[in-house]
């Protein structure tokens, strides 16, 4: 192992204890700056920069070294993900980026092929690609630059910033900034360390508590080690909150604002929908603040206000669940929202900015950021409408499998706990037999 590796992750676990947020901390609690977008993604990726269905012609994939090769002046550890029989027992070397052959969360995810182009080799485990070690992203362009610990504290600080000025805005349709349209989030995957492809997993790991750490490498090993992801979408489960920030799903938007209540609707294998509610405040006396009865919601309650131009909200009531390449969350989830205008240079309206504060104290130990922004396409009575997504299923968990079904055919399998991590409860009952798992505590609805 270089001494350029062995410096990037002392820095990173020392960052796990006392790395402070990014950048300069504006009193309001917005406006802090857009975090850096690097030239590269840490690989390995067999599409490359593409993100788009098929494989297009030339396509380069980005790989440091495939097909059982070592990267130049690196030293690989004598057991991995790949070769592991025990994912526990290497705890002591979660911490390495060799453990997962400098892979990013995504280069995992995609290496059997869920992308088309696999890169696992002809002879696996032993001709896993490696991603480049010498690649990662700062911690501190993830943690959130805002000095707040909890989301309803930072969404006070916002609403009274406004009070200051003399609001929140009460827009009428007259006055509402006309933001109805069809969007399109831009998807380059340096775009967004929520992409999953531009930082070391030793990084995304420094960001979550020790039991979560746990659950993201278990999700690592079974993407990679053993091939037996259990995506939500396979199966017709849930999306859950996050998957509207993922890299492949939530990135054709539908904008619809009035005074009261604005709709933002994405497509995944599902439809995804955030209800704001404008100007209402949440009921605080259960758990979690809410809107309705005291039962998460798959994407949460949503309250938020204006403060002229800017729209700004707070999701809390959030069923903990998982996303593609991205770390599973509890559903202590809150988040902080703020969407405002983008322009040109000759100040024509051209997008929003959507930037996402996340507050999850069981699963993070400090909050995260995430921006995106989305590029208005057309108008929403303009072209074709988007389409409500239904997930029909054609493939059902047998035998700790995705096994796909053909209509009329008649099949057993073990129904997993939806509200008990079923992705989890198929791989430690079919794929962990023998494995030393530490004990995890329960909190609501077995999260």
């Amino acid at each position: 192992m270089n001494v350029r590796i062995g410096k990037q992750l002392q820095l990173a676990m020392i960052c796990l204890l006392v790395c402070g947020a990014a950048g300069a901390q504006p009193d309001a609690g917005r406006g802090a700056r857009d975090p850096q977008v690097p030239k590269d993604i840490v690989g390995s990726e067999g599409k490359g920069l593409f993100t788009g269905a098929g494989i297009p012609d030339g396509n380069q994939p980005v790989v440091a070294a495939r097909d059982g090769a070592v990267p130049a002046g690196i030293t690989p550890l004598p057991v991995d993900i790949f070769s592991t029989k025990d994912f526990y027992k290497d705890k002591a070397l979660w911490s390495d980026p060799r453990y997962y052959r400098c892979n990013s969360a995504v280069g995992l995810e995609q290496i059997w092929g869920a992308y088309e182009v696999p890169l696992i080799g002809n002879d696996p485990p032993r001709t896993a690609a490696w991603g480049y070690c010498d690649r990662d992203y700062p911690r501190s362009e993830i943690v959130s630059p805002y000095a707040f610990t909890t989301a309803k504290a930072h969404y006070t600080a916002l609403l009274e910033a406004a009070k200051a000025r003399g609001g929140p805005t009460r827009h009428t349709m007259a006055t509402l900034p006309d933001w109805n349209g069809k969007y399109a989030r831009q998807r380059d995957k340096r775009m967004s360390w929520f992409n999953g492809a531009i930082l070391q997993i030793p990084t995304y790991l420094s960001l979550l508590t020790p039991e979560y750490q746990q659950r993201f490498v278990q999700q690592m090993y079974h993407y990679s080690g053993d091939n037996t992801a259990q995506w939500p979408g396979s199966y017709c489960w849930p999306e859950g909150f996050m998957r509207r920030l993922a890299q492949y799903g939530g990135a054709t938007v539908n904008m619809v604002v009035t005074p009261q209540f604005v709709l933002d609707i994405r497509n995944s294998a599902k439809t995804l929908m955030t209800q704001i509610n404008i100007g209402r405040e949440f009921n605080e006396s259960g758990p979690v603040p809410r809107l309705g009865q005291d039962v998460p919601q798959w994407f949460g309650e949503t309250i938020g206000f204006w403060d002229g131009d800017a729209l700004i909200t707070w999701t809390s009531n959030i069923q903990g669940w998982i996303s593609h390449g991205g770390f599973e969350f509890s559903s202590k989830m809150q988040s902080v929202e703020i969407y405002t205008a983008r322009k040109d240079d000759k100040g024509k309206f051209i997008g929003l900015k959507h930037e996402v504060v996340l507050y999850d104290p069981e699963a993070l130990v400090q909050p995260v950021r995430i921006l995106h922004l989305l590029d208005k396409q057309r108008e929403l009575n303009e072209g074709e409408p988007m389409t409500m997504m239904e997930c029909i299923p054609q493939s059902f968990p047998i035998d700790g499998h995705a096994t796909p079904v053909v209509p009329g055919q008649t099949i057993e399998y073990r129904v997993p706990d939806i509200f008990g991590r079923p992705w989890a409860d198929i791989w430690q009952h079919y794929h962990e037999q023998g494995m030393q798992r530490p004990q995890e505590k329960k909190s609501r609805f077995g999260l």
